[in-house]
């Protein structure tokens, strides 16, 4: 597209095919109006293309994904795939799209869907992230689960001794992560129930600051993995992860509840990286356009903090889902359709007052 071949001023941008992206352009589809995804992957999903299975009731993220594909498509929603938007400008009562110095085009409304990134396990160097094999992340287990990577200790030891560690880059004021990433004790709780499923004489340890189990039947769950799976709950933070005996993983942590250190030999040590920002644009850009909030979190500041899509100060920039904060699929989906009555309401008051 040239820089005059401009998309009507009441067409909506969504810059990310994740949930967030498809359920805001489905839900602005069936308003009636006309809306464009641009997604910088090859294809549509975001983070849920790599989880293998939901909590709490583990159905398979391919079900939900492909019937969330498949609305897309039945809608006829235009699909710009591998095309990131780097930079945004205002252009009258709309937004010109830029990839680099390539004009993308215009809309009247652009709502940022582009979700969070997983906070870079290698920072926290005490527990060996690209260091050592048997250290995976929960992004890193998924793949396991879904047959795409082998377990780091091989399928046929039928009791290996495999750790989680809760908050790896949440609440961590030094990692500039101050926040609660929301969903790392639930997705905790439910991979080590999966690996016991798949090894039922396995040693599952899981060390925690707390638990904060947000949602339905996150705390049933919890206490599923413990009753009905023997998964053990030791309240303190690992220290060091190590070179032990043969190919194992020698970790120091304390059990604080019981005032004593710990030393295990483990054959897997799963990490539970945290939600960080997905920065879309361009650090000069975000400055500009999204303004810095108050509490520093790098997540997307919108206009109060009650069912809120519109982005602070820039009229016509939404925000939708995850990219404003960590958020569970459900609250995706309902802030979505939130954010989809927001800009239709946005774009009638503009059509009211003769802008568009």
């Amino acid at each position: 597209m040239n820089a005059s071949e401009y998309l009507p001023n009441d067409e909506v941008a969504i810059i990310g095919g994740g949930p967030a992206g498809m359920q805001t352009a489905l839900a602005l589809s069936e308003r009636g109006f006309s809306v464009r995804i641009y997604e910088q992957k090859e294809q549509l999903g975001g983070h849920l293309k790599g989880w293998h299975h939901l909590f709490p009731h583990g159905v398979a993220a391919s079900d939900l994904l492909g019937q969330l594909k498949e609305q897309v498509l039945a809608r006829a929603v235009p699909l710009h795939l591998g095309q990131s938007v780097d930079r945004l400008q205002k252009v009258g009562a709309g937004w010109a799209l830029w990839q680099g110095e390539r004009p993308l085009g215009r809309a009247g409304v652009v709502v940022l869907a582009n979700g969070f990134a997983l906070f870079d396990a290698r920072r926290k160097e005490e527990y060996g992230y690209g260091l050592y094999p048997s250290v995976l992340t929960a992004a890193d287990l998924e793949a396991v689960f879904r047959k795409e990577q082998p377990w780091p200790f091989g399928s046929d030891r039928m009791a290996p001794q495999v750790g989680f560690v809760h908050c790896v880059g949440s609440r961590d004021l030094k990692c500039g992560s101050p926040h609660c990433s929301k969903l790392c004790c639930v997705t905790a709780v439910k991979q080590a129930m999966a690996v016991k499923s798949l090894f039922p004489e396995a040693q599952v340890y899981c060390f925690y600051m707390d638990l904060r189990m947000h949602g339905l039947e996150y705390e049933e769950l919890y206490r599923k993995a413990q009753v009905d799976y023997g998964v053990r709950f030791i309240r303190g933070r690992l220290s060091e992860a190590a070179p032990g005996q043969g190919k194992r993983l020698h970790v120091k942590a304390e059990d604080t509840l019981q005032g004593r250190p710990l030393h295990l030999q483990l054959d897997m040590l799963v990490l539970m990286s945290g939600m960080v920002p997905a920065f879309l644009l361009e650090q000069q850009e975000r400055a500009v356009f999204l303004k810095e909030p108050v509490f520093g979190s790098g997540f997307v500041p919108v206009q109060g903090l009650l069912a809120a899509g519109s982005v602070v100060q820039q009229e016509g920039l939404f925000a939708s889902g995850a990219c404003k904060g960590p958020a569970t699929l459900p609250e995706v989906f309902a802030d979505a359709s939130a954010v989809a009555r927001e800009v239709e309401q946005y774009l009638k008051s503009l059509k009211a007052v003769g802008h568009a």
